[in-house]
């Protein structure tokens, strides 16, 4: 008989795999906003910036590395996420859902501007090498780690701003529905479904939120206190 071979020690429900599901079982690393702005103070430009693109956004570091002035609306408040970059090459995004727009908080925008200059076109982020894109891998190694060691932060990489950025929407409330389409999950939940689109200016009340526990209530950022390599 099939039931000799199943072991009733085991919860039969442990066998289901849902289609679409998370795999983790570890908990997700986050950092408290506090503790960004102890980062923040550890790195230099263009990496203080781009940190605070990953932390503001929830862009994944691809994403990051591959943005364009000219895919950011500062009148209309708005960035289009539609590349990434891998091993210094530039391609299309991960998915269809990740092809969206972003918000952008006032004072996010602020910091963006600040960074901006004069340029009027080319990567956000060129390296200052090649002019090309950065390695994402390189900048969390020489730079990313050893200003997190320093505030007592281990192992820290870029993930950890995603991460950080989804649990501070669910800590402002932000409907499901929101924090999918903020976050460009192709499917978080079958939920999802039932919220449908949020619109633009949802979208930007639920970012502007985490950017205000994020960076609003801090003071205007001194030079950083220490020169990462």
């Amino acid at each position: 008989m099939l039931w000799g071979l199943i072991d009733v020690q085991r919860n039969p429900l442990e066998l289901v795999k849902l289609k679409g599901t998370n795999k983790r079982l570890k908990k997700p690393q986050t950092v408290a906003p506090e503790k960004f702005q102890e980062l923040v103070l550890r790195l230099r430009e263009p990496y203080r910036t781009m940190v605070i693109v990953a932390m503001c956004t929830g862009m994944r570091v691809s994403e990051v590395l591959a943005l364009r002035w000219e895919h950011i609306d500062f009148k209309v408040g708005a960035m289009l996420v539609q590349q990434g970059v891998v091993n210094g090459r530039i391609g299309r995004v991960k998915t269809e859902a990740s092809n969206d727009y972003i918000p952008l908080d006032p004072e996010f925008a602020q910091i963006l501007l600040n960074w901006k200059g004069e340029k009027l076109t080319g990567l956000v982020f060129p390296s200052h090498i090649t002019g090309g894109c950065y390695y994402a891998g390189v900048i969390q190694q020489q730079i990313l780690k050893h200003a997190g060691e320093a505030i007592g932060l281990l192992d820290i990489g870029w993930h950890v701003f995603r991460h950080t950025y989804r649990s501070l929407l669910d800590e402002t409330g932000a409907p499901v529905g929101v924090q999918q389409k903020l976050m460009r999950h192709s499917n978080v939940a079958t939920t999802m479904n039932v919220y449908g689109n949020a619109s633009l200016r949802t979208k930007q009340k639920a970012n502007s939120k985490v950017v205000q526990m994020v960076i609003a209530q801090a003071k205007p950022l001194p030079e950083p206190l220490t020169m990462a390599v």
